[in-house]
């Protein structure tokens, strides 16, 4: 993967999540970028990642921005100076988004939309925007809003006219041991004493992605990106139910069914979309149907998937046993 980052101004929306303190943790310890702008809403959440000892040591470099993607005048003046730019921001709690659907509709797609503007009206040249395995025949709010964000900025290619610029898109599910997902829910349960974990159904399955994985995969878009391109890692499958012997051996569970907008497996790459989807060494590539401009061009040192292929995580050809899951637990403890 060529070197990009150096001496460039990046900034990324939603900054002070996991993603985004993983983000600029990696890009500071490994590259050496002009500024790095964290553009957030949260004060408080800005003067705790500040005060982190890798923030503290770079603090030459870094730059926080009090800020909404709702507000796009204000998105364009953080933008201003800007080479790069990590659109993580969102609303993620697919209840939250249920029972507040107007307010996931303003951060989600209307911040999208603001992202997307203020990109192109201040000389910004690669944007890469995240997105998720829930975007992928969406059964929730949630992953409604990030299926039109994703259209949104795989369409703003259409706008770039002669500008040097690209906007592309990294999908992955939960990252292992994120905020809300099951691995500190069972945790929390543990630590309590709980002898009993409950599956919500035996035949569940996820793919297993690290936020190191993650931060890998925006690296390659950012780098490799030439506009319009889903990135998706090639990651291994795990059953719920064996994650839960990995963490407490000899435990009992019981079923107690799927929650609302909740499914059965992770999809990445549905069938409709295998028409435009090449394999590559460790990753897909899904590319869209429309090329906007004549800089996007598919990398044809992959193959193209078979006609109806989906990757899914329950039909996936890897699969992480009992030992694997625990060995990979330890890297969720920090």
């Amino acid at each position: 993967m060529s070197n990009i980052i150096d001496g460039k101004t990046i900034l990324i929306t939603g900054g002070t999540g996991s993603f985004g303190k993983c983000f600029a943790k990696y890009v500071l310890e490994h590259y050496e970028p002009k500024k790095f702008i964290v553009y957030s809403r949260d004060e408080y959440k800005q003067f705790v990642m500040s005060s982190d000892p890798v923030f503290r040591r770079h603090e030459a470099k870094m730059r926080y921005f009090i800020g909404d993607v709702r507000d796009r005048e204000r998105l364009e003046r953080a933008l201003h100076g800007v080479d790069y730019v990590i659109h993580a921001a969102a609303l993620k709690q697919v209840p939250a988004c249920e029972y507040n659907p107007a307010e996931a509709i303003k951060t989600n797609i209307n911040g999208a939309m603001n992202v997307i503007d203020a990109c192109l009206n201040t000389g910004v040249t690669k944007v890469v925007a995240l997105s998720t395995d829930k975007a992928v025949n969406p059964v929730n709010l949630y992953g409604g809003t990030k299926l039109v964000s994703d259209k949104l900025f795989i369409a703003a290619n259409a706008y770039a006219g002669d500008q040097d610029i690209s906007f592309s898109i990294v999908r992955y599910g939960n990252v292992a041991g994120s905020r809300g997902s099951v691995i500190p829910f069972f945790r929390g349960l543990i630590e309590k004493g709980e002898t009993t974990l409950p599956i919500t159904d035996y035949r569940m399955t996820r793919f297993w992605i690290s936020l190191k994985q993650g931060v890998e995969l925006v690296l390659k878009a950012l780098a490799e990106g030439k506009g319009g391109e889903t990135f998706i890692s090639k990651i291994p499958s795990f059953y719920v139910k064996d994650l839960a012997e990995a963490m407490l051996p000899g435990c009992r569970t019981t079923e107690v069914g799927i929650r609302p907008g909740e499914k059965l497996h992770e999809v990445m790459v549905t069938a409709e979309d295998s028409a435009n989807t090449m394999e590559y060494d460790k990753n897909f590539i899904v590319y869209p149907q429309i090329m906007f401009n004549e800089r996007q061009v598919r990398d044809m040192s992959g193959r193209a998937v078979e006609d109806g292929f989906v990757y899914s995580s329950g039909t996936n050809t890897e699969w992480m046993t009992v030992e694997e899951i625990r060995e990979r637990l330890k890297e969720t403890e920090d």
